[in-house]
């Protein structure tokens, strides 16, 4: 799918009413921005120089808060990972004035005009950032993984880091096409893919859906869709590696905190064969969920159709906190397999806990008394922070598409009917990128139809269509 722009041709349109209204922060409170300052200068304490691994770092153009650097090397028998994680733990004191005020907020929201940072910049955007030149203190994981991009062992340990150049996606996926990939990621061509693959074996559901970004472009604000590169992908694979490899050493030492998803039930499951075999996408009984939809040509109408139906597989996530008695459901169905978040502690609350059970684990300690009392805590702050990002998001997306179709009411567009009920369906817009409702009855899933934009209200962030 073409990235896909439009404007809304004003500079003036702000975000502040959806702030307002979910009452976002708009500031720290002075005792959490003296105790950040404080923890600038922290001693970092007897940790091994390993400046010397070339770490690289992958982000959207422009980010400074930094969470991960990763150097990869091919093996004469395999691969080996080191993948470095803003060290938290450093700069946070436990029960303090900085603790307490990331506890409420959870993770950093995100919205097109401004971001609603979970820690003060002096540390996400500085101190604790793995800014490229700079030595930072990190949380450093090595894997050594076979040929077949399995680990066969996983040290994680406090370490001194230095990347030594800071990427985008574009760009690198940019080196890769033109055969001159940085010499520290030109193994993630061939590293990505076989973890790829290993996840398709264990049976990983992942929605290949259009996603939505409002970006500035000098003038206002345009809606992009864009593909998902093989970068994107690949980098993520090492992500979702390191938390698999911390919810194994949780899940062992019967400590720790894990995200979870069920496993799709039967019905859902059944659902979404009826709905390929009405749409006429072969699905055999011996393909599982996750092969099938890995293998749907995501630029087709019936793929996307079938994508949207599948969300109905991956419900009920949440955070399973433990201690000395495991829980019942300790997988992720989107990963297959037992998951834990650790790579983003920047921007998201339970990363550091989920990091600090790691390193004590394997250190052979006791957990701390303030992280013990914590974990419990934990998925009930998640989850009510999860739930405002996901509101705030769609507010955002909601606005824009208001501002963007407020002067196009009556006009018709190209759309594919993605879910379809009794009396409306829900539709995808290509161009501009809207996700909506459209009124009609039992509109075909999956194929191309024509709408007409009834109304698009800024003031109240809605857009309706209804079926040409």
């Amino acid at each position: 799918m073409a990235s896909l722009v439009i404007r809304t041709g004003r500079a003036d349109l702000s975000f502040d009413g959806i702030r307002t209204e979910f009452d976002l922060p708009s500031s720290f409170p002075s005792e959490v921005l003296a105790e950040a300052e404080a923890a600038v200068s922290r001693p970092v304490g007897d940790r091994p120089d390993l400046t010397s691994i070339p770490l690289v770092t992958i982000d959207p153009p422009g980010a400074k808060d930094l969470d991960q650097a990763l150097c990869l090397e091919r093996t004469a028998s395999g691969f080996v990972v080191h993948y470095a994680i803003a060290d938290l733990g450093l700069f946070v004191t436990p029960d303090g004035a900085l603790d307490s005020e990331v506890r409420e907020r959870g993770q950093t929201i995100y919205l097109p005009d401004g971001n609603v940072p979970l820690h003060p910049t002096v540390l996400s955007e500085g101190a604790a950032s793995l800014l490229p030149g700079v030595t930072r203190p990190a949380v450093l994981w090595t894997f050594t993984c076979s040929a077949d991009g399995e680990p066969v062992s996983v040290e994680v340990r406090r370490a001194l880091v230095r990347s030594r150049a800071q990427f985008d996606y574009a760009s690198v996926q940019e080196s890769f096409d033109a055969g001159n990939p940085h010499p520290s990621v030109a193994a993630l061509a061939e590293f990505g893919p076989l973890r790829r693959e290993l996840a398709r074996e264990r049976g990983a559901i992942e929605l290949q859906l259009p996603e939505q970004e409002v970006e500035p472009d000098g003038e206002g604000w345009k809606l992009v869709t864009r593909p998902r590169a093989e970068v994107d992908a690949w980098n993520a694979e090492i992500s979702l590696m390191t938390g698999m490899a911390a919810a194994s050493i949780m899940l062992e030492a019967e400590v720790g905190i894990l995200r979870t998803l069920p496993d799709p039930d039967a019905e859902a499951v059944k659902a979404l064969r009826k709905s390929a075999a009405a749409l006429r996408v072969p699905w055999p009984a011996d393909v599982s969920p996750g092969a099938f939809l890995a293998g749907l040509d995501a630029t087709q109408p019936e793929a996307l159709a079938l994508f949207t139906d599948a969300t109905r597989l991956l419900r009920g996530a949440g955070y399973s906190a433990f201690n000395g008695e495991v829980p019942e459901v300790v997988t992720h169905a989107g990963v297959a397999a037992p998951y834990t978040h650790v790579t983003a502690p920047l921007r998201r609350l339970v990363d550091r806990f989920a990091t600090e059970v790691c390193l004590a684990v394997t250190a052979g300690e006791e957990l701390p008394s303030w992280l013990a009392e914590a974990l419990p805590q934990l998925p009930s702050l998640m989850g009510a922070s999860d739930s405002l990002a996901s509101k705030v998001e769609r507010a955002s997306l909601d606005q824009v598409e208001a501002w963007v179709l407020a002067g196009r009411v009556g006009h018709e567009f190209d759309a594919v009917v993605l879910r379809s009920g009794d009396q409306e369906a829900e539709v995808f817009v290509s161009d501009p990128p809207v996700l909506a409702k459209c009124a009609g009855r039992r509109l075909p899933e999956g194929e191309r139809i024509r709408v007409r934009l009834d109304e698009a209200d800024p003031a109240e962030r809605r857009v309706r269509f209804t079926a040409s």
